[in-house]
């Protein structure tokens, strides 16, 4: 799917999971939405003479509850068209960057050309470094928060931070979510369409330097020439020689001697030169080591921007989609895989666990407990049979008593273990039945204050953890895609 839908399943989504209690979307909107969608999305398949794919589903069914929210809610229209911005900048940008190229001349002599001009020459040498840091920076590996670089592509990818006044709470709660969520997912994205901008804006500038030079050359009469308190001309020789080297090879432009450089200095003696020779060597010179340069990357970003923009890379293996996908028959279940440490399930709770696989993979998600690790057991020898990256388990699961106090060496290294081993990430259950159970519901204090215990413990060890209850699952629904969180993988 293309961005633009994209986008749209991602707000429906971060809507929907929101409105938990079908404030803002009823039930039966959400199942007319999909039933409709099913039928759109089989009618385009008739004519296409193909089948059905969750692409064309889900696209026709977010269309389905973004018009049916827009008409209940007039103040989410503007939203749900909101622009960036990005698209003004990416051509304002080049355009002051022209501009200001081309008022480059009103810092230098208008009626002369200076071999050491330092405008033109702080142009090369920036772009060099650019060139040089792009480099680099293939061989060191991104950081996960970004920095502030990170803010600047958020604002980007969604604009200001702000929902629109007079929208209900879990409406506005929704709309958050989704920018936070879309400021990740289009990262990427966002990233190539500002490297673009950026690339062709250099261009742009270095370009309007040179029809600078030459326009002004139609006006007046440039006299060539340089002084310099430090250099003398053997080195001023050396260093326009190395500068100029690839302009004279490529468009085979007249050169330049060491006595001819002595001559330049200021104040002359004799007639001035005339400095056409030399603007046509420092236009050369910009256009192969800044305008092309630039253009070939600001191609090469666009390419990359329009190949993610075409083909989103949204995961429709997660369990809102999966479930959604039921309703076409594009789905095939999910696999929730547990490992129980230190916990005995009953029989309830294992159907407790059974249940908690419907939610997040519907009606076809399945549930497979393992064995579980005794405490202080060495995590390597307790999963010694236990394919961490077998492509039938969706979704692989640690299962925590509640009751229990997390401790380093024991939940911490069981965890560390996991973390580390699983390719596709881990999620963490923590079952609150036997706490309730031994404390009683009045008890709500303590209970708290033992699930922030383990969460916190959990985001220590790169993990998420979801409470949840086995003898009940529904006092804590994982509805479609509330899901589990995994950990980042290893």
């Amino acid at each position: 799917m293309n961005e633009h839908i994209a986008r749209d399943v991602v707000l429906v989504r971060a809507i929907e999971l929101a409105d938990q209690k079908k404030e803002v979307l009823s039930e039966d909107d959400r199942m007319y939405a999909s039933r409709s969608a099913r039928e759109l999305a089989q009618w385009q398949a008739s004519d296409k003479h193909a089948d059905v794919t969750p692409d064309d589903f889900l696209q026709q069914r977010s269309e389905q509850i973004l018009k049916r929210l827009t008409e209940r809610t007039p103040a989410f229209a503007g939203f749900a068209k909101r622009s960036t911005g990005l698209r003004a900048l990416a051509w304002l940008l080049p355009l002051l960057a022209l501009a200001l190229g081309a008022a480059l001349d009103r810092i230098t002599d208008p009626h002369r050309v200076d071999l050491l001009s330092a405008p033109l020459l702080l142009i090369i040498a920036w772009n060099l470094l650019v060139y040089l840091g792009l480099l680099i920076s293939l061989f060191i590996p991104a950081r996960a928060d970004g920095g502030p670089k990170s803010g600047l592509i958020r604002r980007l990818s969604v604009g200001k931070l702000a929902v629109p006044r007079k929208v209900p709470p879990v409406l506005a709660t929704g709309l958050l979510g989704f920018m936070g969520e879309w400021s990740q997912l289009s990262a990427k994205l966002t990233t190539a369409r500002l490297g673009r901008t950026i690339h062709l804006s250099a261009a742009m500038f270095a370009l309007g330097a040179v029809l600078s030079l030459y326009g002004r050359g139609l006006l007046s009469q440039y006299a060539a020439g340089w002084e310099s308190t430090f250099l003398d001309a053997t080195q001023v020789h050396s260093l326009l020689s190395i500068l100029f080297a690839p302009a004279i090879a490529v468009f085979q432009l007249q050169g330049f001697s060491l006595a001819e450089i002595e001559a330049l200095r200021f104040p002359q003696t004799t007639a001035p030169e005339g400095g056409a020779r030399w603007v046509h060597l420092y236009a050369a010179t910009i256009f192969l080591l800044v305008v092309l340069p630039r253009l070939v990357l600001a191609l090469v970003a666009n390419w990359r921007a329009a190949r993610l923009s075409r083909r989103f890379p949204l995961d429709l293996d997660q369990p809102y989609f999966r479930k959604l996908n039921e309703t076409i028959g594009a789905g095939t279940g999910g696999m929730l895989r547990v490992l129980p440490f230190s916990f005995t399930v009953d029989e309830t709770r294992h159907r407790g666990l059974g249940q908690i696989a419907i939610m997040l993979f519907g009606e076809q998600g399945r549930m497979m407990l393992r064995p579980s690790t005794s405490y202080g057991e060495e995590p390597r020898e307790a999963l010694r049979d236990v394919d961490l990256n077998d492509p039938n388990v969706t979704m692989t699961a640690v299962l925590f008593n509640l009751t229990a106090t997390p401790e380093k060496e024991n939940h911490g290294a069981f965890l560390d273990y996991l973390v580390k081993a699983s390719p596709r990430g881990i999620a963490v259950l923590l079952d609150e039945s036997s706490f309730v159970e031994r404390m009683g519901q009045a008890d709500q204090r303590g209970l708290a204050e033992r699930t922030a215990l383990w969460q916190e413990f959990c985001r220590f060890h790169q993990t998420t953890a979801t409470v949840v209850n086995l003898l009940d699952p529904s006092i804590h629904p994982l509805d479609a895609g509330v899901g589990l969180k995994l950990s980042a993988a290893a």
